[in-house]
């Protein structure tokens, strides 16, 4: 029986700055240690990924330092790449979307798509910034939504409550290139009908969801752009930096980066297939309809790979030429912050991967990220954590049960394997835990819940080490070594399963243990069984894991909180503005969690005599029983807006304080409801 064929990709990293430990736990590690845990699975499996070179962000980069954009993408890809490399990463492989194959396969996508007349070209309104003298793409003007009123949402989607609107319609729009109010002109572009698949994008997340069981989040996020409507999306763009429109007609302009990018999985497919000599190898993961395929990435990224990237391929399949697998499942993570805030370039705060690794070895890093991986909901690097995991948990509990099994047996058994001799109650209990854990760790891992995996694995060297206690083998080495041969015989078991076991996530580790074993790797299959021969002769030991010294990271917490944060500034506004504004104080009457969102609450607040309903994205710091009967300031003149499906009739305020939770303000009882706020 012929093995399934299994297509992995993760993201692109953008080839404008160095790769940091959000974009780890977002995209990468997640991927990677799936992948490493179906190879041993001995599935025919591919994992593929690159550069994301084209884009304004690029160019702007390579302005500021008045060089070329290539200058700027052959630097960041030569520093993830090797960051990548460093932090364990096994990709087959990792190109590049500035490359020639690159450049012919969106060629190819485009023509095919005009030829048969599926792209309109249509005359719009586009921000123009005429300081910098270009046209600014979607991410590059900032305004306020005319929805819910967010204060930073894009040219033509809010970020806050993910409605989409025409540029047009953004209330003071700024250039972030040079901080002044575009003019909107008129220009003509190729325009992609996502509209015209969305019954059919509805339907295949629906199948894939009731077939493989897609994350809620991506789901939610799914359901909420269909129920906005899908709309024609510009498919080109004005800019000199990106794919050459293979169009005369449409001179000086590119093709629109958030089309191109996607293809270069496939055309990162074909390079790998070059390499291997075998020119059409990618066909048999790309254009197999059976073919597994297994999109992970960050929550920023799940609208290109649910509905744009599927989208795409559904049109290439409507055609004559072979059909592309859409994907499967597509598992993405919420994101990592770090010391409770967002990574920031612009304010110092974080770290990148290259820096990181000039400081510690990648496993503790590689442990440490998988084990508070962000699933369901954002999480937080903290420095202290990763020094708890690798002192308390990599050196104290598996680094322990090694060294102390390998020290008993070379000094006890002339280090070699034990006998297994006669088993107990107690090595029969854990000889049957051993077996049992490569199913459970399968069956975690193949559901992409890889955090519950990694720190079920742990467990297990738990478990190890208090049989090494309860077992008491340095009593029974001297009244009787038979009991005591058995139980480091078993303990010399879990290590080898521990270290197949641990091999996707701490893969440097694991084989320095297949060393200490003399052994090679097992498959996934053969894991959990007695698998060291009575007197097979063992490598001597080595510590695996070094503790992390206080110093060390409070030399790391003292150089963060020392980096100066860039300050922003702030647009001056008249008296007679603010005076627009009406600040009021309200009473919460009522509250609860707003259906399938993690963040809001929907509040019935009481102003003076009249009661709204008000949504608040403050549902990860406050309960709805905290937040009953508190005086609260609100915005009381805003239009109305909905998020979530939910009508908000103002809005709250609040601060974040140094934990980066949400702080509403209130007054006293002695303030009554309904009094203005000046």
């Amino acid at each position: 029986m012929s093995k399934q064929k299994i297509l992995v990709t993760s993201a692109l990293p953008y080839a404008n700055g160095p790769i940091h430990l959000g974009h780890l736990s977002g995209a990468y590690l997640p991927a990677d240690i799936y992948v490493r845990y179906k190879r041993l699975k001995g599935d025919d499996i591919i994992y593929i990924c690159g550069s994301d070179e084209h884009g304004v962000p690029i160019t702007i980069t390579a302005d500021k330092e008045d060089v070329n954009p290539q200058v700027i993408i052959d630097r960041y890809h030569e520093i993830n790449k090797k960051a990548f490399e460093r932090f364990g990463m096994s990709f087959d492989n990792y190109s590049r979307t500035s490359l020639p194959i690159h450049h012919e396969t969106a060629k190819d996508f485009f023509l095919e798509f005009y030829n048969r007349g599926i792209l309109i070209e249509k005359k719009t309104n586009q921000f123009y910034d005429e300081k910098a003298k270009m046209f600014l793409p979607d991410r590059y003007v900032e305004g306020t939504c005319p929805k819910c009123g967010y204060e930073e949402a894009r040219s033509d989607e809010c970020e806050n409550c993910g409605s989409l609107y025409d540029p047009s319609e953004l209330k003071n729009p700024k250039s972030k290139i040079t901080g002044e109010t575009p003019s909107l002109r008129e220009t003509s572009h190729f325009y992609f009908p996502i509209g015209k698949y969305q019954p059919a994008l509805e339907n295949y997340v629906e199948e894939m969801n009731k077939k493989y069981g897609w994350k809620d989040n991506v789901l939610q996020y799914c359901r909420g752009w269909f129920k906005e409507g899908l709309k024609d999306r510009a498919i080109t763009r004005d800019l000199d930096w990106g794919i050459k429109v293979p169009v005369d007609s449409s001179p000086g302009k590119v093709i629109y980066v958030w089309f191109e990018a996607v293809l270069g999985y496939i055309s990162s497919t074909k390079e790998y297939s070059q390499k291997k000599g075998e020119p059409d190898l990618w066909k048999r993961y790309w254009q197999d309809l059976e073919t597994k395929y297994v999109a992970f990435i960050g929550k920023d990224n799940i609208v290109f790979h649910t509905i744009i990237f599927p989208a795409i391929l559904m049109a290439w399949n409507e055609g004559e030429k072979e059909q592309y697998c859409l994907p499967q499942n597509v598992p993405a993570n919420e994101f990592l912050n770090f010391e409770g805030k967002k990574f920031s370039k612009s304010r110092n705060w974080g770290i990148d991967v290259t820096d990181f690794l000039n400081l510690f070895p990648a496993d503790p890093l590689r442990y440490t990220l998988a084990a508070n991986l962000p699933e369901t909901r954002d999480t937080d690097f903290y420095w202290k954590e990763f020094q708890a995991r690798n002192n308390n948990e990599l050196a104290d509990i598996f680094g322990n049960l090694i060294n102390r099994t390998f020290t008993f047996v070379h000094k006890h058994f002339e280090g070699k394997v034990p006998s297994g001799g006669k088993t107990e109650k107690i090595d029969d209990e854990m000889l049957k835990l051993i077996s049992e854990y490569p199913s459970r760790i399968s069956s975690l891992f193949e559901n992409y819940r890889i955090k519950e995996g990694v720190l079920e694995i742990m467990n297990l060297a738990r478990a190890g080490n208090k049989y090494f206690n309860d077992s008491e083998p340095w009593k029974t080495i001297r009244s009787d070594k038979e009991k005591c041969a058995t139980t480091l015989n078993i303990c010399l078991q879990a290590i080898y399963s521990l270290a197949e076991l641990f091999y996707p996530v701490i893969p440097f580790s694991s084989e320095k243990i297949f060393m200490m074993l003399n052994a090679k790797p097992i498959s996934w299959n053969e894991c959990g069984k007695n698998n060291l021969a009575e007197g097979h002769k063992l490598n001597p030991a080595e510590i695996l894991f070094s503790k992390i010294e206080d110093e060390i990271i409070k030399t790391q917490m003292e150089k963060l909180q020392s980096e100066p944060a860039s300050v922003k500034t702030e647009e001056k506004i008249s008296y007679e503005d603010f005076m627009k504004t009406h600040l009021k104080v309200a009473e919460v009457i009522e509250a609860g969690k707003v259906e399938k969102s993690e963040k809001l609450l929907k509040l019935k607040v009481k102003i003076g005599t009249e009661e709204r309903h008000v949504i608040a994205g403050i549902a990860k710091s406050y309960s709805p029983e905290e937040i009953i009967g508190k005086r609260v300031v609100i915005v009381a003149n805003l239009q109305p807006a909905k998020l979530m499906g939910q009508v908000s009739e103002g809005m709250i305020l609040a601060a974040e304080n140094k934990e980066g939770k949400l702080e509403i303000l209130t007054v006293s009882e002695l303030v009554g409801s309904g009094t203005r706020v000046k």
